[in-house]
């Protein structure tokens, strides 16, 4: 009987830091998932194959979260909060399909999101609690659902031309909603929706 599997194909630059100094990187995902990793360096490809003696068959897709958040540019560490957290979730938005292909409307959306010397992305990773990477033609964000909900809308307003100003109130409003939730829950033990 064949194992599940799945394939993923990642950037060849992005390949050493998935194999990690030594195999350390892709020695961890395998022991932490139950998984093997066959990295084809030559073409960025990887095959990621589930373990028999795996507990839960989900881990194969917790898998290749990790490997597509490290070749969406993440470090390992960061990657490694999708297996950490139960709660945390990747999300990718590829600019290309909201701005079209042109290298310099790429450039130009790359720029606003990241902002003068990362200053707008470091603001949305700490009014978030996610990680954000700008990688080639896309955004990935790590975070919980709610985390990573916040920052995609907040990218989504700068792709869309939105002013920063704007874009930072927003985040500041969501944080303040967030806490009052988060403070509702610690108070009451009850959820913060009926």
């Amino acid at each position: 009987m064949s194992r599940p599997s799945l394939f993923v194909k990642i950037p060849k630059e992005r390949i050493g830091v998935l194999i990690g100094p030594g195999g350390s990187v892709k020695e961890t995902i395998e022991r932490r998932l139950s998984v093997d990793l066959k990295i084809d360096s030559e073409t960025g490809d990887v095959t990621i194959t589930l373990n028999p003696d795996a507990e839960n068959p989900a881990q194969l897709f917790k898998a290749k979260d990790v490997v597509i958040a490290i070749g969406r540019g993440f470090s390992p560490e960061r990657a490694f909060r999708l297996i950490d957290d139960e709660e945390t979730i990747l999300d990718v938005i590829d600019l290309r399909e909201e701005v079209g292909r042109s290298p310099s409307n790429l450039r130009r959306v790359k720029g606003r999101i990241i902002g003068k010397d990362g200053k707008t992305r470091r603001i949305i990773e700490e009014l978030t609690e996610a990680s954000v990477s700008v990688y080639g033609h896309t955004v990935a964000i790590i975070g919980k659902i709610e985390q990573a909900r916040t920052a995609r809308e907040a990218i989504q307003m700068l792709i869309q031309g939105s002013p920063h100003s704007t874009v930072y109130r927003f985040l500041h409003r969501e944080r303040r909603k967030l806490k009052r939730m988060q403070l509702r829950l610690w108070e009451t033990g009850e959820p913060p929706f009926p």
